[in-house]
């Protein structure tokens, strides 16, 4: 490093301005990659080369989940957890909003969404949906020219990479969009010694970086490598030749892709670039494939171990004769994603992330089972081979779940497709759309594994009419959700940065917290006056709106709080000085960059610089501050009772319930236990303490509860029942709620009144939702449920005493039966006392099913005779019998059990079913005189 600390200080220090001097020693050749490169070197030389040369922070990567951001599914690049920096967004007191350097080696998947690599996963040997993005980051610091300077000498100084066979993009521009060739960067490459044969321009597709559909956006340079040096290969740069591969990516963030589609430059331009970790190791390895590097080699030998096929050799296409390297590079890839979601808190389930997650597992499955023949378990037996930080018996536990619950699923698909493989035509190669719908909607295939598992037979089905499929369903799912966000009012990063570069200072919301208990146990809420510093209408700050227009208002003070944290945000409303008798009615409150936003649809007009009254809706925030501090101790009474280990993995808080998702599930007394322990904490009625604390020391608090956001600093403590100052001693012997919350909350928890949870269900394996009330609506939840178990033991000793009942009697029973489970399943009441009744009704259903059956029998027997008569009446004519359903009124033919015994009875067997499935057994050799002739004869 002392040749880099000399050159670093000889140009950095100098501002870059000596280019020249550097052009030879960056063009200094290397005959040889070096191959001495561990994955762990080649990452912590990545990050110490920015750090201890160039002042970059060091971030950790954040969980593969990504925080707050709906638009994804998982973390995809190393810039999600800046978003928002480069929107403008960043609270003013977090740390984000200090960074101006940064570097880091970010956790990403690509499964799902815009960016999807797993249909090609298995096919090549460097696609993945698991990889780590190595990235540096300048925010409105260092731009082009010192990135190029960064990069070019990081790869062939400290890496030691031949400069010859390195190939350079640039952005060549677009008429379409009035985008100019990027002739800066070109510059910028060319003064630094790189040969005009090895730099090439490339347009939109390649070299012009997107965020999304609107968004920061800006010209890209790429670096590529190739693999087998002595030539010129530029005319392999971006033709997917797998020997000329793309390793760097540097954007410039200098546009903002408007909703319009037009491009605005950007008030601060700033650097995102990212190098993959697997395709780099390969170059350093000396390898030409990802998985012939030692952060996959020992996974593959562990595969092999478990696996009855022999070694990995890397075939791909026509050379892999039955698809076992394909099946290695699967298990291997997939067992890396799993380990990592799993391990940050995404579990397999059946919408969203967990969906992807429950597709990957299902193709790692498959191609475990019945490709490499590996035993059911293997694949979660890989799990602590991926990395020793992992080993977790939990993970383990929740792979080896789904993949038994998966391998029956698997089983039976294996059987359908083989069943409709024979029915078809010697020359049909198309599959029947509706199986292949069938295997999907019914079995939970995934369509690709579908396409995978046909395309081994020869086979295909039509993509297209499978998509339509998909897209019908999920738009019947949502065709009743309305997204309430796609209603609001969203200031813009433009708009962001005019009011910052406008020195307008950011919202005090501190008024928010300005409230206090009365000795009458009524809670006083301070007025608050403030001014309209600026309006927001139609993404345009301007300076007055008229009546009826919808705005942001943002003012130099509020006591409304925007929704954060899990809260939902306060309602309202606000007076204009001299207009006491007009309000303006306070919709939604959202916070923008250090910016109280309150969406407002004005009543008459008004201008910035005028002067209002706030007024909150007193209820709906304190029945927030109630369901806040209930959410608090919630928590804490769940760690009391399973443990220190349950995480909290989300929450929300609106006025009429909390919703709080837990890693774990509860039974019945551990519902009622949960309930008897908050029924104390209420009872107690103890205070509620809140300070705010610098964040460094609020996470030395011993039993700290936190979750995966950015916190500002200083941060606000709430602690239950002891004084935040009491908690920093390690000699208190008394644990308690404590939690960083910037959330309303009660000051003593007997306002909290009551705590029922009225529901408590598993939404993904190893995640459980709980939703509760409280106060009124608690004891009202009691009621009912009490109400619901006096009209199930009613029922229930009406049944025990009817003797022999009418087959009217028995259908009427169990109608009564069915609406009083409709009832318990729907009617908020205690959880565990749902459960109760739940398991007593299945009880009394089947009482009654058994008793309608019999009778159903003895009836038919008694009019067997009578049905004989018109048969000896009348012999080979044709009679349809049917009977009358008394619930439903529906007429009925003969059941499948009655055909089955009929026939079966002349056969000399026996038959067994129900209604609408029977099966029997029998001897074939009067088959066709019992169907002819007797079939009827009952």
């Amino acid at each position: 490093m002392r040749r880099l600390t000399h050159w670093y200080r000889a140009v950095i220090n100098n501002n870059l301005t000596s280019l020249s001097s550097v052009r030879g020693y960056l063009s200094r050749s290397y005959s040889q990659v070096q191959t001495d490169f561990s994955s762990n070197r080649v990452r912590r030389t990545f990050t110490d080369f920015f750090h201890e040369l160039y002042q970059h922070i060091i971030v950790p990567s954040s969980p593969v989940r990504p925080r707050g951001d709906p638009s994804l599914l998982f973390v995809n690049a190393g810039m999600n957890q800046f978003k928002p920096i480069f929107l403008g967004a960043a609270d003013p007191r977090s740390e984000m909003a200090t960074y101006r350097r940064v570097v880091n080696s970010q956790k990403c998947v690509r499964a799902g969404g815009k960016h999807n690599d797993l249909e090609d996963v298995g096919r090549d040997v460097y696609h993945h949906t698991f990889f780590e993005m190595l990235g540096n980051w300048s925010f409105g610091d260092y731009f082009k020219e010192e990135a190029c300077i960064m990069a070019w000498r990081l790869l062939t100084e400290e890496y030691r990479i031949p400069p010859e066979r390195l190939y350079v993009s640039y952005f060549a521009g677009d008429a379409t969009s009035g985008l100019p060739a990027d002739e800066e960067t070109r510059h910028i490459w060319l003064s630094m010694g790189v040969p005009s044969d090895h730099l090439l321009p490339f347009g939109m597709k390649d070299n012009f970086w997107e965020m999304g559909e609107i968004g920061p956006c800006g010209p890209c340079t790429e670096i590529h490598y190739d693999h087998i040096g002595g030539r010129n290969a530029a005319s392999l740069v971006n033709a997917d030749s797998p020997d000329v591969v793309e390793i760097w990516n540097l954007v410039f963030m200098q546009y903002n892709r408007e909703a319009d589609h037009s491009l605005r430059s950007l008030p601060q331009f700033s650097v995102d670039t990212g190098m993959g970790l697997e395709r780099l190791v390969t170059v350093l390895q000396g390898q030409r494939s990802n998985y012939d590097t030692d952060l996959f080699t020992p996974l593959l030998s562990a595969i092999q171990q478990r696996s009855n096929c022999p070694e990995y050799r890397g075939r791909t296409g026509e050379a892999d004769v039955g698809k076992v390297d394909m099946a290695y590079r699967v298990v291997a890839d997939h067992v890396r994603t799993l380990s990592v979601c799993i391990a940050d808190g995404v579990y397999p389930g059946m919408s969203g992330a967990e969906l992807v997650l429950r597709r990957i597992l299902r193709r790692a499955v498959r191609f475990s089972t019945e490709v490499l023949q590996a035993p059911e378990g293997a694949l979660a037996s890989l799990v602590p081979t991926v990395a020793h930080i992992l080993v977790s018996w939990a993970i383990m536990d929740i792979i080896n779940e789904n993949e038994a619950q998966f391998l029956s699923s698997l089983k039976q698909g294996r059987r359908v497709i083989d069943r409709t493989l024979q029915r078809l035509e010697s020359n049909d190669t198309l599959f029947p759309v509706p199986v292949a719908w069938s295997l999907h909607r019914n079995l939970g295939f995934p369509l690709d594994l579908i396409g995978l598992m046909l395309e081994e037979q020869g086979l295909s089905v039509d993509q297209r009419a499978l998509d339509v499929l998909a897209i019908e369903s999920q738009n019947l799912r949502c065709q009743v959700q309305t997204s309430v966000g796609d209603t609001l009012v969203h200031l813009d990063l433009h708009s962001l940065a005019q009011l910052q570069s406008g020195e307008v200072p950011h919202t005090d919301d501190s008024p928010k917290y300005h409230y206090s208990l009365a000795q009458d146990g009524k809670y006083v809420f301070q007025p608050c006056h403030a001014t309209v510093q600026a309006l927001y209408c139609g993404q345009t700050l301007v300076s007055e709106v008229a009546g009826g227009q919808r705005c942001g208002v943002v003012l130099d003070r509020t006591c409304f709080y925007a929704e954060q944290g899990g809260q939902s945000h306060d309602q309202g409303y606000f007076i204009r000085d001299g207009l006491p008798d007009v309000l303006y009615p306070v919709e939604a409150v959202q916070l923008a960059g250090g910016y109280v936003v309150h969406q407002v649809t004005a009543a008459e007009v008004l201008r910035k610089g005028d002067q209002v009254q706030l007024y909150l809706d007193e209820p709906q925030r304190l029945a927030c501050m109630v369901k806040h501090t209930a959410t608090h101790v919630l928590n804490f009474a769940l760690r009391q009772l399973l443990g220190s280990s349950v995480e909290q993995r989300g929450s929300h808080v609106a006025a009429d319930r909390l919703r709080f998702d837990f890693s774990g599930s509860l039974s019945i007394p551990q519902l009622q236990e949960i309930e008897r322990s908050i029924h104390n904490i209420i009872t107690e009625n103890n205070a509620v303490y809140i300070e705010e604390v610098p964040l460094a020391r609020a996470k030395d608090i011993p039993g700290l509860r936190t979750v995966d956001e950015v916190y500002p600093d200083p941060v606000r403590v709430v602690s239950v029942a002891v004084p935040v100052a009491d908690l920093y001693d390690s000699q208190t012997d008394r644990w308690t709620s404590v939690e960083l919350c910037c959330g309303t909350h009660l000051l003593t928890t007997g306002e909290i009144g009551d705590l029922v949870i009225i529901s408590e269900r598993q939404m993904v394996k190893g995640i459980s939702r709980i939703v509760a009330v409280t106060g009124d609506d608690a004891r009202e939840a009691r009621e009912a449920g009490q109400v619901l178990t006096q009209e199930v033991e009613s029922l229930s000793a009406r049944l025990a005493t009817v003797a022999s009942p009418s087959l009217a009697d028995a259908n009427r029973l169990a109608k009564e039966v069915g609406i009083l489970t409709d009832a318990v399943d729907c009617t908020p009441i205690p959880q565990w006392k749902r459960r109760e009744l739940q398991t007593r009704l299945k009880g009394l259903q089947r009482t009654t099913n058994t008793s309608i059956r019999k009778l159903e029998t003895k009836e038919v027997s008694q009019t067997h005779n009578p049905i004989l008569i018109p048969f000896d009446r009348a012999p080979g004519t044709l009679i349809m019998l049917l009977s009358h359903q008394q619930p439903s009124g529906k007429v009925m033919s003969l059941t499948s059990l009655d055909w089955a015994l009929t026939v079966c009875a002349r056969l000399g067997g026996n038959a067994g079913g129900s209604a609408t499935v029977a099966k029997g057994t029998g001897s074939g050799a009067n088959l066709t005189e019992a169907l002819s002739s007797q079939i009827l004869g009952i």
